[in-house]
């Protein structure tokens, strides 16, 4: 017996094929969906509880994003050989596709809901982050959970000047714009990426080619539910219970009470904080405590309503900030670098109330990051850690490991420096940033950038431009038209307010971006109006960078260790390594140095890693003579390997002997080579031949020695008699000699 499934196909626009097929696997899911594009396949499933727990006041939504390795026919690393926590490029994709599809459940639905997104089936070519969130919103949108869907989500590049959608993985490293879109049929959602130091209006063009896919993809989930006729009714449910006379008492008590709060323009976000719960705690003293302790879910829920409504308005009605600050102002900011005297390079950032204290370490290719995951394996020479301790923000809160949070601002901050970064070629360092945030008051990950610019530069690494962050936010109300575009927000603004839009770049352009949008319809025209204003307070931002440090140090620190690159022919590798690693082992040893060899194209690219400079230049001379020809002329200093009865055989550099014959170890006769040449020793001699049919080496000590006043050559004898006996001998030990240096 066979199932067969319901399935719509729609074409990405050029040629290739995406299928959406539901009803043939995981059928007891509320809804699942398989999207197959080529042998790429990902199975989203998801599942609502039918009763929200209680006091619950918010959507209990989890993604998962997971690979299964056997997709791509492979085994998974480490002891157990089993998937186990998820890598950060499943946490980022995950966080794309919950960042997506988040504001698109009703806001009185408070189920338990759980979307899972697999890839099962894979090639390296098709990035599966373009392809998830479509799934998981098909599998919503054929369920009955309730879902204001569908959306989409795409990748779009720019790769030389034109712009294609979900390009393949090859494509993707020849653009200077990678940007993942979300959108529903009218509106943008959610917008992350990396561009280099493009211009804003190329970002804006780039969300409206995303856009115009997203559509035709939103239409192919239409379609698919048309054909589920189980999915066309949406399940009922009631999650919450409300009083209205209990809301209009509040908000007649507190509304003006949080707006002249707001109107006072604190700065001190715990100062704010506490007079708006002392307006809340000021209600609950006039009801009994039967009351307050009956009602205080509700309350609760009420009060932060209220709040967000007054904040809003007076943000509107004031075109000022609860802070004081007009709309595009950025809070005061200090800087400073080289502030931890045993880091590679730090710096303190902060801005109002955020503050990050960043560090830089360099390391050597061994420090690499090695991503072994089923579709990207690969190696970072950069890695950016963001820290977000709970002191931070004045809480006690158990430390857990990383959080998906922690893994998307550092992802953010990586993508905004990653740009400017000098290339492999000029940079032979792994580097590693780590931002501890120490204060958060809104935009820790922009202090990260703005921090790490300027440790990657104290740390003297020449990266092309300084790099400042900012994060946008909006205040919006769709009754009246009016809007407020807020340069740097607090995190109250981002709390109450309907956009965070963090944008960063250089003098010259973005260098990446993250969008989430809370509301639903946001015009390109606002957008500009954002990109424009966040132009003005990254360079104001910009400045203040550049008035502590302007540019990298000239030079790395003096404690920093050295790296300094050599480039050989690929057929010396072999040589410089020597059998078993033996050479490679002891150069390493005797010049305290760490030697990385790779094999790149035609060449052998060589890493020398050592604490000192005095190590560095021992072990580039020790391989300088490995992979050095002999010269005709050329004065070496050998290491004696042998002697013998005509001469002692000389190595004068790896793997290449020449023979000093006693002839040519000085003007007076040698009687006894031993007596004149030790075995270990090192002595100067001089290339006076390479036989052209051969390659036999002839070296001469006496031809680096000051002639004797009066010394005449002595002549040839001739072979009659006892001289001619004796030269008889010479010429059999010379050939025996030639014997011997045929057999070396």
């Amino acid at each position: 017996m066979s199932i067969q499934a319901i399935s719509k196909t729609f074409d990405l626009g050029d040629g290739r094929q995406v299928t959406l097929e539901t009803g043939k696997l995981a059928k007891q899911a509320d809804g699942s969906v398989i999207i197959r594009i080529g042998n790429t396949m990902l199975l989203a499933t998801a599942v609502s509880a039918k009763e929200a727990k209680e006091d619950v006041d918010f959507m209990p939504l989890t993604v998962d994003y997971r690979e299964k390795y056997a997709a791509l026919g492979r085994f998974p690393g480490g002891f157990f050989k089993r998937e186990a926590r998820p890598s950060d490029y499943e946490v980022l994709i995950s966080r794309l596709v919950d960042r997506a599809c988040r504001p698109l459940f009703p806001d009185d639905f408070h189920a338990e809901t759980q979307v899972l997104i697999s890839l099962i089936s894979g090639d390296k070519n098709t990035l599966p982050d373009a392809y998830a969130a479509l799934a998981a919103s098909a599998a919503l949108t054929v369920s009955d959970i309730p879902f204001h869907g569908p959306i989409s989500e795409v990748r779009v590049c720019r790769i030389h000047g034109k712009f294609v959608i979900n390009p393949d993985f090859e494509a993707i490293q020849e653009a200077d714009l990678d940007l993942i879109v979300a959108a529903s049929f009218d509106n943008i959602m959610m917008v992350e990426g990396a561009m280099k130091e493009i211009p804003e209006e190329v970002l804006l063009e780039a969300m409206k080619v995303a856009h115009e896919a997203i559509k035709i993809q939103c239409q192919a989930q239409n379609d698919l539910l048309e054909m589920v006729n189980a999915a066309h009714k949406k399940r009922d449910y009631c999650h919450e219970t409300n009083d209205e006379t209990l809301n209009e008492q509040l908000y007649e008590f507190a509304y003006q009470r949080c707006y002249a709060v707001a109107a006072e323009k604190i700065a001190d976000k715990h100062l704010r904080s506490e007079r708006i719960e002392n307006i809340k705690e000021e209600f609950i003293a006039t009801l009994t405590e039967e009351e307050a302790t009956e009602k205080k879910s509700l309350i609760n829920r009420y009060f932060h309503a209220i709040h967000k409504k007054a904040v809003r308005a007076f943000i509107l009605d004031s075109k000022t900030r609860i802070d004081g600050r007009k709309l595009d102002e950025i809070r005061p900011i200090w800087c400073e670098t080289d502030y931890l005297p045993s880091a590679h390079g730090s710096a303190v950032f902060t801005r109002g109330e955020t503050q990050s204290l960043t560090t830089v370490t360099l390391g050597s290719k061994l420090d690499m990051q090695v991503i072994d995951g089923a579709v990207l394996e690969t190696k970072e020479n950069f890695i950016l850690h963001y820290n977000f301790p709970p002191f931070s923000t004045g809480e006690v809160k158990m430390l857990r490991g990383t959080s998906r949070r922690e893994v998307g601002h550092g992802n953010l901050a990586l993508r905004a420096l990653k740009q400017v970064l000098p290339s492999a070629e000029e940079n032979p360092y792994t580097i590693r940033v780590v931002s501890d945030i120490l204060e958060s008051n809104g935009s820790s990950s922009m202090a990260t950038v703005c921090a790490g610019t300027l440790a990657l530069m104290d740390a003297g690494v020449k990266i092309s431009n300084p790099v400042s962050g900012i994060a946008m936010g909006l205040i919006s109300d769709n009754e009246t038209g009016r809007y407020a575009v807020l340069s740097d927000i607090l995190g109250d603004e981002d709390h109450l307010g309907d956009m965070d839009f963090k944008v960063t770049g250089t003098v010259n352009g973005l260098t990446a971006c993250q969008m989430d949008i809370k509301v639903e319809g946001l015009s390109y025209e606002v957008l500009s109006q954002a990109l424009e204003q966040s132009k003005r307070g990254r360079i104001h931002i910009l400045e203040k960078i550049t008035e502590t440090l302007s540019e990298p140090r000239t030079d790395y620190k003096d404690f920093v260790p050295r790296i300094e690159n050599m480039k050989v022919g690929k057929e010396f590798i072999g040589a410089i390594i020597g059998p078993g690693g033996k050479i490679i082992q002891e150069i390493q040893a005797t010049t305290n140095t760490t030697i990385i060899i790779e094999e790149v194209g035609n060449f052998g690219m060589i890493d020398i890693f050592s604490p000192d400079k005095e190590s560095i230049e021992a072990a580039k001379k020790r391989i300088r003579e490995i992979i050095a020809v002999p010269e005709v002329g050329e004065i070496y200093n050998g290491k004696i390997k042998s002697l013998t009865q005509f001469g002692a055989f000389i190595e004068i550099i790896p793997g290449k002997e020449g023979l000093l014959h006693v002839s040519e170890i000085a003007y007076e006769r040698v009687e006894n080579v031993e007596d004149v040449l030790k075995v270990g020793d090192y002595i100067e001699v001089k290339l006076i031949e390479v036989d052209e049919k051969t390659g036999k080496l002839r070296l001469s000590r006496k031809a680096l020695l000051e002639k004797p006043e009066g010394y005449k050559e002595p002549e040839r004898r001739s072979n009659s008699g006892q001289g001619g006996n004796r030269q008889n001998r010479n010429n059999r030990n010379g050939n025996s000699g030639n014997r011997n240096f045929n057999r070396r």
